[in-house]
């Protein structure tokens, strides 16, 4: 059973995501899924019409939670987490850890995370495997 913790934010809901997920869930029915949304400025957000950056991280992932555990898969928990998905993801390896980590994105030349590296940047922050996967347009 592995452990997985999956750092996202617009694209939690993407069909890419969800696909990779049932994909990993195919593999080894017994892994788990934690989801890390971190609490992205709305200012920051393709599309937002307001309110605050928690509040909508949470709802983000609490949407999410309903549509993969529809898909079959297990969700361990969602966490809202700091501004800086690399520093959301290093706050919570310091107080747990996981067996691999993906990140999802949006496509390239859209995705705020792709132009400041955050992929490479979680790599050498944690010691497992990092996973990205970006949608499709």
């Amino acid at each position: 059973m592995a452990r997985y913790l999956i750092v996202a934010h617009q694209t939690a809901e993407s069909a890419e995501l969800r696909t990779a997920l049932r994909d990993i869930t195919q593999r080894d029915a017994e892994a788990t899924f934690t989801l890390l949304i971190p609490a992205t400025p709305v200012n920051h957000l393709i599309g937002w019409t307001g309110g605050e950056s928690v509040a909508v991280a949470r709802d983000v992932g609490e949407r999410a939670r309903a549509r993969w555990e529809a898909d079959g898969v297990a969700v361990e928990d969602v966490v809202v987490g700091d501004a800086n998905p690399v520093y959301a993801v290093a706050d919570l390896f310091n107080q747990d850890k996981w067996d691999a980590v993906v990140v999802s994105t949006l496509a390239a030349g859209v995705s705020r995370w792709l132009n400041l590296d955050v992929v490479s940047r979680i790599e050498r922050e944690v010691d497992v495997p990092v996973t990205h996967i970006a949608t499709a347009g």
